[in-house]
Formats: C-alpha cells, structure tokens, sequence
C-alpha cells in the first residue's frame, strides 16, 4: 500500500493557493448545486403544500439516479455533444448542456403547484438528478484532470477544494433559496416557492459564465488507450462485423472499466471496497433527508434553518475540509475514513440532544457546527479515497461507478427515512441514534480490508 508522503503544515496549505484550486472549486460548486433544489428546496416545498412525511421521504427516491450514473458513464465519455463539443470541450459541452436542462426544469417547476400536479413536479425533479447526475460524471473527471497523475499531494488537496466548492454550492445556495421564498411570502405572495426557483435559475447562467474560465486539456492520450484497449477486444472477437463492432464497443466502454478495477485490486478486495463505499454514508444520509423536515417540526423558521444549517454550517464547512484536506496528506486516507465515521456517529447524536431538550438556539447551532464538522471531514476523505483508485484511462466512469455506489447506499436506503420517523410514532431522538449505530458495518468492512488495498498516489 502506497501511503501519501507527510508535508509540513505551511507546505500542505500552500497547494490551496494553486490557481486549479480555484477552478476545481467552481467544479464542486456545480455539482453541489442541484442538490439544492431536489434535496432541502423540494422538501420544504412540499412540507409547506400540506403533503407527508412519508411522501417527502419517499420523493427522495428521485436520488437513487445518481446511485446508477456509472451505467451512461461511458456514453458521456465518448459521444461528442454537436456544437458544444467543438467550441468549448468535450468536459465542458456536456456540463453546459445538462445545465441547459436544469434551468428548464426550473422554469417548469416555477409554473406548478404540487399539491396539484405532484406526479408532475417529482418527475421535473427526476429530470433535474438524471441531468445533475450526468454532469457529475464529467464534472469529477475535469477536475481529476486538472491534477498531474504524480500530484498526489495535489490530488488530497483537489479533493479537499472539491469538497469545499460541492457544500458552497449547496450552503449558499440552499440560503439564496430559504431567505428568497421567506422573503416573497412575507411580501404575500402565494407562490413564493416557484419565483424562488426562477431566481435559482440565475444562478445557473452564472455558473456556465464561470465554468468557460475552466481549463479542458486538449490531448487525445485517454482517446488512444481506450482504442487500444478495444483493439485488444476486438482481436479475440475475430472477424470484423457490426455484431463484433458492438461487442467490441461495449467491451471497451462498459466492460474495460469494471475488468481494470477487479484486476487491480483482487476480487474479494475489490468486492469489500465497494462494500464499504455502499454503506459509509447511510446513516449520515437519513439524517439528512429528515433534517430540514425535523427543524421544522420542532419549531425553526426558514430564516433561522438558512442561517443555522445554511450559513453558519457553510462556513464551518469550508474551514474543517481544508484542514481535512490537510490530515488526509498528513496522515494518509485510511486514518482519515476511520476517523470520519466515529466522527459521524458521534455528531448524529446531537440531535438526539436537540429532539429530546426541545427547540433551542444553542443545542441547534452546536448540533449544525459538529454535523457540519463531520461531514466535512467524511467526504474529504472518501472523494480522496476513490480518487486514488481510478485509472486514468477510464477517469469518468470508474470515478462515477465508485461515486454512484457510495449514492446507492445514501439514496436507495435513506429513502425510507421519512417512514421510518412514522414508525418511531415521530420519536426523533431513537432516529437520530439508529442513525448513528449505521455507520458501524463500514468501519468493519474497511478494518478487513485496510492492510491489502492498492493505493495509488497518481
């Protein structure tokens, strides 16, 4: 197992004022973004149009897209978008187009009420995760690429950033979200909810403005291996035909990614690894479906959820993934994921404080801070885990396959969050514990396999 080599602390911060630093941030705030609208934004909406716990929970579902990614994973790496592709990248075409998407949802979901048309608004919602799913997948690519395969030091530090860009994408703009709507129904309007979704849209457009100032490497090497991984294909194939041709496609595309990470890691190895990477977030993923839905039960306006959870965990967000960034390079990613899931557990039982004490400031804002804390540290360590386990050969769809298994842990399972509070009879604290003791068969998995796993500092 290759470990990342220590650096001192003034050494290891100096990699954040990298100017690709600054671009992989605006990546991760593309990417954070969407989450926005189908994660806090949708609940609340359909939490304030009268609709159910269960029915909030089980809208999640639309999450569970992001869990199968990987599957077009190898289309977006080899289909080229008309126009876009030519003028500005084959990375940046597809992040444009889906983001094309996505402001048209916005703008269908500004003109439907939900409690009316709630089969609608889900399935604008579906169109929303497919289209920021898709982008995801070039999205981690680009800013894979944008770090030399032997910037290991470089690469902890991009995982950091990225990290910071996905929640700054999240934190603001979940607080450009909560202060809008808030803001337009004490104005009176009935449909802040919607307006609130247009004024979303801009942010969009600025985002795609932003994404043009992000370099894309023009060289073809990824094309030529993956050509010659085909012709290896085709050759055992035998004769050229349409049939072989196909065969040969899907080999290469679908097949050669998942052969290339069984092979180098051994199959019960490579087989705990994905083990693992299903089921660390769960239990930081039921949390954070109910969690808007809880602070709203419990008694928190908008205003105080958007500074609280928004705001005030955005910046605690940015501090403790720099310096989570700055442990992974010190002390080596395996220190840092088993110390990330004790420190999820623990922070989950805040809010069990917070259920069980009643609505207050204080409990709440310290609940936010370690929650935030926690996270922060979590995902640091597991985008710099699966980042070192790619081949850059199949960048995009390695990196989705990983990213979309750890999602399927999160979103399949976390859906049924909301009928689990149903269950308890809305018992939040027993959740929040139950919520805690989730993370333990991960930790379990990874201390089996934490001796034998083939680390690569490229």
């Amino acid at each position: 197992m290759i470990e990342l080599k220590k650096q001192t602390i003034s050494e290891t911060f100096s990699i954040y004022f990298d100017k690709r630093m600054l671009k992989i941030l605006l990546l991760g705030a593309i990417s954070g973004f969407p989450w926005v609208l189908i994660g806090s934004s949708l609940s609340l909406w359909l939490k304030e149009d009268g609709l159910s716990r269960s029915t909030i929970g089980w809208a999640g579902l639309i999450f569970g897209v992001y869990a199968f990614n990987y599957l077009w994973a190898p289309l977006v790496d080899r289909i080229k978008i008309p126009f876009l592709t030519n003028r500005i990248g084959h990375r940046r075409g597809w992040i444009v187009l889906m983001q094309i998407l996505i402001l048209i949802s916005l703008i269908l979901w500004s003109l439907l009420n939900p409690t009316e048309n709630l089969a609608i608004v889900i399935s604008v919602g579906l169109l929303i995760a497919i289209a920021s799913a898709t982008q995801d997948i070039t999205v981690d690519a680009l800013r894979i690429e944008q770090i030399g395969e032997n910037e290991g030091k470089s690469m902890a530090a991009g995982a950091a950033m990225a990290v910071v860009g996905w929640w700054s994408g999240y934190k603001l703009g979940g607080v450009i979200s909560l202060f809008s709507a808030e803001f337009l129904q004490n104005l009176g309007f009935e449909n802040y909810w919607q307006l609130t979704f247009l004024i979303l849209g801009i942010l969009i457009i600025l985002m795609n403005i932003g994404l043009m100032f992000i370099h894309e490497d023009k060289s073809n090497m990824r094309e030529i291996n993956q050509k010659s991984n085909d012709e290896l294909i085709s050759n055992k194939l035998g004769s050229k035909n349409i049939i072989n041709s196909f065969l040969t496609w899907i080999g290469g595309t679908i097949g050669g990614p998942i052969i290339s990470f069984f092979k180098k890691n051994g199959f019960n190895i490579a087989i705990g690894i994905l083990g693992f990477v299903f089921l660390f977030k769960v239990g930081e993923a039921f949390l954070g479906r109910m969690s808007i839905v809880f602070y709203k039960e419990i008694g928190f306006s908008k205003s105080d959820i958007a500074i609280y959870s928004k705001t005030l965990g955005w910046i605690t967000t940015v501090i403790f993934t720099l310096l989570g960034g700055l442990f992974v390079i010190r002390s080596g990613v395996l220190k840092a994921m088993f110390l990330a899931g004790i420190l999820m557990a623990s922070t989950n039982l805040l809010f069990t404080v917070l259920a069980w004490s009643g609505k207050s400031e204080l409990i709440f804002a310290i609940a936010v801070i370690f929650d935030d804390i926690a996270a922060a540290f979590a995902t640091v360590a597991f985008v710099a885990f699966i980042s070192l386990l790619v081949d850059r050969t199949y960048t995009a769809t390695q990196y989705a396959l990983l990213a979309s298994i750890g999602t399927a842990g999160r979103t399949t399972l976390a859906s049924s969050s909301g009928a689990l509070v149903d269950w308890l009879q809305g018992d939040w604290g027993v959740f929040f514990v139950i919520t805690a003791l989730m993370v333990i068969p991960s930790l379990i998995i990874l201390w089996y396999i934490r001796n034998k796993l083939n680390l690569s500092e490229k």
